[in-house]
């Protein structure tokens, strides 16, 4: 099983102290080593960001940054653990301080959308699945 854990409400925030970076890197090469990490990303402030709302053909475009911060993505894990609660037992050990807020949610894979294809679109969506 897949995991993404989102990390929420970093907007605005102070760099990071040596201290939690050093606390981060080595809680990332623990991941690492135990085969539970396959990606790590951070992302830019939401002043570099737009948001899309799509209202049927409509397609309205609002430029960050955005009022509510608490609501922003500032980045996120994708791990591989062989359950929630072996994912949610990672979590645990993020070395984050306090106001830190990140959500856990389990990546759809191939196999959890077999049932809405036929035999050779489940082909197809599995090449596909596998060619990202």
């Amino acid at each position: 099983m897949r995991f993404m854990v989102i990390v929420k409400g970093c907007e605005g925030e102070a760099t990071p102290s040596q201290e939690m970076r050093v606390a981060m890197q080595e809680f990332n090469e623990e991941l690492e080593n135990a085969g539970v990490l396959v990606a790590i990303e951070g992302l830019y402030s939401g002043a570099r960001g737009a948001r899309v709302k799509f209202n049927g053909k409509d397609r309205v475009v609002t430029d960050g940054p955005f009022a509510e911060s608490k609501e922003l993505i500032g980045g996120f894990w994708l791990w591989k653990c062989p359950s929630k609660d072996a994912a949610l037992e990672w979590v645990k050990k993020i070395p984050f301080g306090g106001g830190m807020e990140v959500e856990l949610r389990q990546v759809f894979e191939p196999d959890d959308f077999a049932a809405r294809f036929s035999p050779e679109l489940q082909r197809k969506e599995e090449r596909l699945w596998r060619g990202m």
